[in-house]
């Protein structure tokens, strides 16, 4: 019976006996942190719109500003101490950020709390990319290649529960306990993600020869590494390239969505209420393609092709926004493009970091995550605001999307290609992480 069940399992997950636990880990500490994240994001949506839309380009500017002032100091973390420690440090600062919001919220007079919710709105845009980009730099030191295909989607699945249940409390919630609670919750949920990281990691080198090297060792180098690193390597800069690309996308039809919701709905609370069904939508889509769909698309279509899917969908989606940009539209393509990045793109994506050294996965890609993820923001938000000075509609900002989405997918191709040669040429090893020969350049 028990051989039945391992066998179902390996064929319909791609897990082996020997590996559940780890996943189940890596997926609990996963649930936490996005649930957390979605628990705050409607709130964070809510008081963008609050603060005005025309001001939005400028939170877009200090999100980046923010950005490029925590990487060097993560990037000092990550030299100095051990993996668990710089992991477990980074996420309970997050944790006194949310106390100090919560003292402010609750304390400060009510003329504070739109420049106390544009602060925040700044904080958890950075809080979102560092607290997924650091899951998923651990995620690559943890875990073979081999095992990396098969498993990261699962991971993500564990990522998509945690945001359907932080956009269920949300939606919940927030008119019966109130924004100040919502924090303090958010708070116990960053604890019990790193409790789930200490233990996935524990387990981690209990299992696999050389893990308890990696986790007792500091990645080492200096502050600046990160940056530095990202301009020596042609193929980490295609990376940061298809982020950028990316995210400047990601903002533009962000900015769309904005406007076309601040005509169409009105009220604090229906606005929050419909971001957060938004985000509901897209957690449930995307758990379907995590469980049933990306392993198998990895498999049979390779890196290459399943990396190249979310621009080809962005193209035709921001295509049908530019012919009828209307909220139906906006909707619809938002949660296909969003559940698509979370369920296919995303987890492809980090199958890109595994073949690089260590100071690659945490310092260099901890910059690529976070200021150049921001930095597509910046770009997306002053052009589109550019754009609209100079009189151009809505449809006019789709159609802008669209030849960047056509070079997003040629990048795309380019890196799932390289990908493949990196793979193959790296040093087979039963090390995890350090173990790969560095092939980036």
């Amino acid at each position: 019976m028990l051989l039945a069940e391992n066998n179902l399992i390996a064929l319909l997950f791609g897990v082996r006996p020997d590996e559940r636990r780890r996943l189940i880990l890596a997926s609990l500490f996963f649930f936490c942190v996005l649930a957390s994240y979605y628990l705050l994001r409607p709130m964070r949506d809510a008081m963008g719109l609050a603060g005005g839309v025309d001001n939005l380009p400028w939170m877009f500017m200090g999100t980046l500003t923010a950005t490029l002032l925590v990487s060097p100091l993560f990037s000092s973390a990550v030299a100095r101490w051990p993996r668990r420690t710089f992991a477990a440090w980074s996420y309970r600062t997050l944790i006194g950020c949310l106390g100090i919001f919560y003292l402010l919220w609750t304390g400060a007079p009510e003329s504070w709390q739109i420049w106390i919710g544009r602060a925040f709105f700044i904080w958890i845009s950075v809080y979102v990319v560092f607290g997924v980009s650091l899951m998923w730099s651990l995620m690559a030191d943890c875990f073979r290649h081999d095992q990396a295909k098969r498993l990261f989607p699962l991971i993500g699945a564990g990522g998509t529960l945690g945001g359907l249940a932080g956009s269920a409390l949300a939606a919940t919630l927030s008119t019966q306990l109130g924004v100040a609670a919502l924090m303090l919750i958010a708070a116990l949920l960053l604890e019990a993600a790193v409790r789930a990281m200490n233990a996935m990691s524990l387990r981690a080198t209990a299992e696999e020869p050389g893990q308890a090297a990696l986790d007792a060792q500091p990645v080492g180098g200096g502050a600046l590494d990160g940056l530095l690193g990202l301009g020596r390597s042609p193929y980490l800069l295609g990376i940061a390239g298809f982020m950028l690309l990316f995210t400047m996308g990601s903002t533009v039809l962000y900015l769309l969505q904005a406007a076309i919701v601040a005509d169409a709905v009105s009220g604090l609370l229906e606005r929050q209420t419909l971001f957060a069904q938004i985000d509901f939508a897209v957690n449930a889509i995307t758990l379907i393609g995590q469980l049933l769909l990306t392993r198998h698309m990895i498999a049979r279509i390779g890196v290459r092709w399943t990396l190249g899917l979310l621009p080809l969908l962005s193209i035709a989606g921001f295509l049908c926004l530019a012919v009828a940009p209307t909220l139906a539209v906006v909707v619809v393509f938002q949660v296909i493009r969003r559940a698509g990045n979370f369920a296919i793109a995303g987890p492809t994506r980090e199958l890109l970091y595994i073949p690089l050294n260590r100071q690659e996965k945490y310092k260099v890609k901890n910059v690529i995550d976070t200021f150049v993820f921001r930095a597509g923001d910046q770009i997306g938000a002053s052009t589109q605001a550019l754009l609209t000075t100079l009189g151009a509609g809505l449809s006019a900002l789709a159609v802008m999307a669209v030849p960047l989405s056509a070079l997003w997918l040629a990048l795309a191709l380019w890196l799932g290609s390289r990908h493949r040669r990196l793979t193959a040429s790296a040093t087979t090893s039963a090390q995890p992480g350090a173990a790969h020969v560095h092939h980036s350049s």
